[in-house]
């Protein structure tokens, strides 16, 4: 293995024995990549320790061009088949038509409609006939996700969810990417920490949480896309 601390290298022990059994036993098991930092990261592991898993995308039709940059490199990098998923054409189409197409400044409502249409309802259709989904999501990204577990039990798509990453730092990321030259987002480097859609994405200032770029406009106790909302 590459040159890391100690305490990196038991993290990314840990990870790869998750990773395995969750190929071995939650098979068909799918990373629910967004190709932010922390996907990045699951998306080097899978392919080295746990090619079994599935990977997959969704494509809100309003990424940003770095984003789009990011998944042809990666496609060449590893070889591997992201599963695309789109949003509905026709719920789009009446959205904007109803809304405009920058409807989600107008309020939270309307934000979490455009969310439900570009991410939600994709999501579902990519979570279906699956045991297991992973995300990159850690406990130190934001306080809504400040008690995340590992594994936990998702009802809404009635699977198990892992975030094999939680107890990881955004240090330990970023050194995992730069010790294994794991491809990124290049709008990391101009100070977007965590990376959405285009009009709902900015960079943030040293000191601010790391999704504080996220709908900026909203209180950051409750801002959630709907992906990752417990309904319990």
């Amino acid at each position: 293995m590459t040159e890391i601390s100690d305490a990196l290298r038991s993290k990314v022990e840990s990870v790869k024995a998750l990773l395995q059994d969750i190929e071995a036993n939650y098979s068909p098991a799918t990373l629910a990549s967004s190709y932010g930092a922390e996907d990045m990261v699951l998306m080097d592991l899978i392919s080295r320790y746990a090619p079994g898993i599935e990977i997959f995308t969704l494509d809100t039709g309003r990424l940003p061009k770095q984003t789009y940059d990011l998944m042809q490199l990666a496609k060449q990098h590893y070889q591997l088949e992201v599963q695309v998923y789109y949003p509905d054409a026709t719920a789009i189409e009446t959205f904007v038509t109803h809304n405009g197409p920058n409807a989600f400044y107008d309020s939270v409502e309307l934000r979490k409609q455009c969310c439900g249409i570009r991410k939600v309802a994709p999501l579902k259709r990519a979570l279906s006939g699956k045991k297991a989904w992973l995300t990159g999501m850690r406990r130190s990204q934001s306080v809504t996700r400040k008690t995340l577990p590992i594994s936990e039990w998702d009802e809404e798509h009635a699977l198990q969810k892992f975030s094999p990453l939680t107890d990881w730092s955004n240090g330990d990321v970023w050194k995992y990417i730069r010790a294994f030259g794991v491809p990124y987002n290049s709008l990391h480097d101009d100070g977007y920490a965590s990376i959405g859609c285009a009009p709902c994405t900015r960079a943030v200032t040293p000191g601010e949480d790391i999704r504080a770029g996220r709908w900026w406009w909203e209180n950051p106790e409750s801002k959630e896309c709907g992906l990752h909302v417990k309904t319990k």
